[in-house]
């Protein structure tokens, strides 16, 4: 989970920051750009910490980046049981419960 600081002289989010997912402080200004295509684990992290923090709403995450708000949830829930890492798309099925490889490949 992100730890949030707030400037003490600032009650509006423009001036909170939080600690992002690589270590460093992060306002709303870090967020990805609102044309983002290419969703890298660091980015969709910032999402998930910008949204958690209050830096940017869960309604306005979904409208700005065109998400739907299980694919936001989907990655809050593999942050919070693989950490950061699990987000990566190639790894994706290695974290779907009740599958082995051999189950989607339909090996025998």
């Amino acid at each position: 989970m992100a730890l949030i600081e707030f400037d003490i002289g600032d009650d509006s989010a423009a001036g909170a920051s939080v600690i992002g997912p690589e270590g460093r402080p992060m306002t709303e200004n870090d967020l990805p750009p609102p044309d983002t295509k290419r969703w890298v684990m660091r980015r969709k992290a910032e999402v998930v910490a910008g949204v958690r923090s209050g830096l940017i709403s869960l309604e306005e995450a979904c409208r700005r980046y065109t998400l739907s708000v299980e694919e936001f949830l989907s990655w809050q829930r593999l942050i919070d049981s693989h950490g950061m890492r699990g987000l990566r798309a190639t790894r994706l099925q290695d974290y779907r419960p009740g599958q082995t490889v051999r189950d989607r490949i339909g090996a025998d």
